[in-house]
């Protein structure tokens, strides 16, 4: 049913064209509107070829093709010869109360003489008739989308006999092409909807990929690894061997030997290098924390659990767990990693749902694990579970040819922090080669900052090295590969990042006893050091666990309490 106005002339006699004929006309003028709104081409230029096809087949002046926004509003309108520059000149050609009646009432208005219609105001009249005085006539239809009303076609064109005889099927017929366009656009948002998301898609896939990217190529993760003795060599080619499985790697050396820059090397040529790198110090923790720190804990498990957290296990997922200082772990918290490493699955702590975790586990330590396995100190069962592939790493002594490569890195690496351009001079490489460096690779990086700090000249010369001028701590503890040498220094026991418990026989340093109750001189004399400086260093190696401080002093847990007490050492907690 159509909203006409009341004074629209009666219908007259029967067209000129004949029926047949007409019905024709539209099923070609339908055939090439739906070739139009096919085309790959924009919307509004689809929609301004409609416009521009009408004409061929209707007797119209303008035609406007206007499309809704969610608001209800014409965010689109669309004419012949559209451009991007002439929108607002459509917009403004619309008859916005026509239009919204169309909107509203969801149908088709027909409006024979617009001047004589309450709808159309003054400006509208003016706008449509072009200033002259020519009767003018008003098709507007609805384009919808299933029942939902989202745009209009209007056109407007002379009042005469013929295309009053026409009426009928001109509405008819733009009610046939509204139906069309509404398809074409409901087809172009789906299309628009589903680009967006597929571009939102692949952004957040480059995303991914960029932030989990494997290195590329051997020599990439291996290029932090600096040097090329044949001891080095060895090692980087069965780094690369056993970065290919998924097996676990149990990393043994000395402290400072660089196990975890082996670890990343292992990693990042595995096929876990697209997922996390996740790396936790087992000494360094208390095992309550690392409980939590491993397994994650749910949203009250203890006090000052506010809310629920991933562990190591579950962020490493996917990628690489590497555990460091594992022989430091308790027997009881052996037994839970046990079962992780075996099943594959755990709780988080306080929680009762079963997490299950795909990680390549790669293991450290400096211990001698057989020696703590026959001792009762570490779980057979576990230390068969992580000792599936031992890597040696070698310590510097062995690769001496490594010294002078290593040496300008650290001090590059120094000039690049600081802003100076210091160099190695031609004593310096030949003093360094010549020292033996219980602490390995990170003794040695400490040796170069120190001298370059402490050097005044442009040049690192041989006299700014601490052991000309009797101020290094490894001519004590460490008197050549000659252990009646080592044993006549009277050295300290191995401070943080020295050789500790599984360096060459002939090379440790013992330690001397630990009296809690004697207070030794300050100041270092003959070797020896102050006993709260020792106590701290003790318990700076045990991640401040107050019993791991007395194994390794000898002592028992309540001597270190009073020792602590006695010298005012505030606990440090983590």
């Amino acid at each position: 049913m159509l909203h006409t106005d009341p004074e629209r002339p009666p219908r007259g006699a029967l067209a000129a064209t004949p029926s047949a004929a007409r019905s024709e006309i539209a099923l070609t003028g339908v055939y090439e509107i739906s070739k139009i709104l096919t085309s790959a081409s924009r919307l509004e230029t689809m929609l301004s070829n409609v416009v521009n096809l009408l004409a061929s087949f209707m007797q119209m002046r303008h035609g406007v093709i206007a499309l809704l926004d969610d608001d209800g509003i014409p965010n689109i309108a669309v004419g012949a010869g559209w451009t991007e520059d002439a929108d607002d000149r459509f917009h403004a050609s619309l008859p916005q109360k026509a239009v919204g009646q169309v909107i509203a009432t969801s149908m088709p208005l027909v409006v024979p003489n617009i001047a004589a219609h309450p709808l159309f105001e003054a400006g509208d009249v003016e706008k449509l008739s072009n200033g002259t005085t020519e009767t003018v006539s008003f098709i507007g239809v609805p384009i919808r989308i299933g029942q939902k009303v989202v745009g209009t076609l209007t056109i407007d064109r002379a009042n005469d006999a013929q295309s009053v005889l026409r009426l009928d099927f001109d509405v008819r017929f733009l009610v046939m092409v509204a139906n069309l366009i509404g398809q074409t656009v409901q087809l172009h948002r789906v299309m628009l909807r589903d680009r967006e998301r597929l571009m939102t898609e692949s952004h957040r896939l480059q995303k991914e990929l960029a932030e989990y990217k494997p290195r590329q190529a051997t020599n990439a993760a291996i290029a932090a690894i600096v040097g090329n003795s044949p001891a080095i060599r060895v090692l980087l080619d069965k780094v690369a061997v056993v970065a290919r499985s998924r097996s676990p790697v149990l990393l043994r050396g000395e402290s400072g030997t660089g196990k975890e820059l082996f670890a990343r090397a292992i990693h990042d040529l595995s096929p876990c290098a697209g997922g996390p790198f996740i790396k936790v110090n087992c000494a360094a923790l208390p095992e309550s924390v690392l409980e939590s720190e491993l397994f994650g804990h749910e949203k009250g498990a203890f006090t000052g659990a506010i809310q629920s957290r991933k562990g190591r296990f579950e962020l490493a997922h996917g990628g690489t767990l590497f555990l460091d200082e594992i022989g430091e772990m308790s027997q009881v918290f052996q037994a839970k990693l046990l079962r992780v490493l075996q099943e594959g699955e755990f709780e988080r702590v306080g929680g009762t749902k079963t997490v299950k975790v795909v990680v390549r586990l790669v293991t450290a330590t400096n211990r001698n694990l057989e020696d703590a396995v026959s001792k009762g100190e570490f779980r057979a069962d576990l230390y068969y579970r992580i000792n599936v592939v031992p890597v040696i790493l070698p310590p510097l002594r062995d690769r001496k040819s490594d010294i002078p490569l290593l040496s300008k890195e650290f001090l590059a690496r120094f000039n690049t922090e600081n802003g100076r351009a210091l160099e190695l001079g031609p004593g310096a490489v030949e003093v360094l080669t010549g020292c033996c460096f219980p602490g390995n690779v990170r003794e040695l990086e400490n040796c170069v900052r120190r001298a370059a700090t402490l050097a005044e000249g442009p040049t690192i010369a041989a006299d700014d090295f601490a052991c000309r001028n009797d101020q290094c701590m490894s001519a004590i503890l460490w008197k050549g590969r000659n252990p009646q040498a080592a044993a006549a220094a009277a050295p300290l026991p191995p401070p943080s990042g020295s050789a500790g418990p599984t360096a060459h026989p002939a090379e440790v340093a013992h330690a001397e006893p630990f009296d809690p109750h004697a207070e030794v001189d300050a100041v270092m004399r003959g070797g020896r050091s102050s006993e709260r400086e020792r106590l701290v260093e003790a318990m700076e190696r045990a991640g401040w666990v107050q019993a791991k401080a007395a194994r390794i002093l000898g002592l028992t847990p309540r001597q270190i309490g009073y020792a602590l007490k006695k010298h005012g050492v505030e606990l440090k907690r983590f």
